[in-house]
């Protein structure tokens, strides 16, 4: 798929890469989703286990209705943990997408059966979503979607099975508008011997 800026290199991603909150109505193509995947799978993994597995959901309807069952459960999750009252506004608004209306959601998937399964799932979350930016393409974790994507009835109609957890619910699209990173902090440095 050709794209209309040429590709970033890997620290130009990096400090680029930002959650993107508005898409364009616009989907990406199968290719492009093989492309995501495709540079997940080449994350690091602990003893070469790979124990990552993918879930593709771009029809619209099907988002909705999961943010329809999302929103609720990721509300009372809030709730209870005294969260900003602006967010949970957003969240309780009825018109409220928890995908932000984007066209395609990747879930990281995996049987927990390793103490690194969910750090190597992690890390091709990241491979992914720096892939997007490369690719000017716009991502967002929504790990508010995570309790509803992990219900039974959620994960048999997706095809998931029982024995795995949705890990890393990811957005990906087309950016609405052009963005800047968010600042921040100099690290932190503990100790440097």
């Amino acid at each position: 798929m050709a794209h209309p800026l040429a590709p970033l290199n890997t620290l130009e991603a990096i400090s680029q890469r930002r959650s993107v909150r508005a898409f364009r109505s616009k989907g990406i193509s199968r290719e492009t989703v093989r492309q995501l995947l495709a540079a997940a799978v080449r994350a690091p993994t602990a003893m070469h286990l790979e124990p990552w597995a993918f879930a593709v959901i771009q029809d619209r309807p099907l988002l909705q209705r999961i943010s329809d069952r999302a929103k609720p459960l990721a509300l009372a999750e809030m709730q209870r943990s005294n969260c900003d009252a602006e967010v949970l506004r957003l969240f309780a608004h009825p018109n409220f997408n928890i995908f932000y209306n984007a066209g395609t959601l990747i879930l990281i998937c995996s049987q927990i059966a390793n103490p690194m399964a969910v750090a190597d799932c992690w890390l091709a979350a990241e491979n992914l979503m720096l892939a997007a930016c490369a690719m000017n393409l716009g991502s967002c974790v929504i790990g508010s979607a995570s309790e509803a994507l992990n219900t039974p009835e959620l994960k048999a109609e997706l095809g998931i099975p029982e024995d795995m957890q949705v890990l890393a619910p990811i957005i990906v699209g087309v950016p609405d508008e052009a963005g800047k990173p968010s600042l921040r902090k100099e690290p932190r440095i503990l100790c440097w011997k």
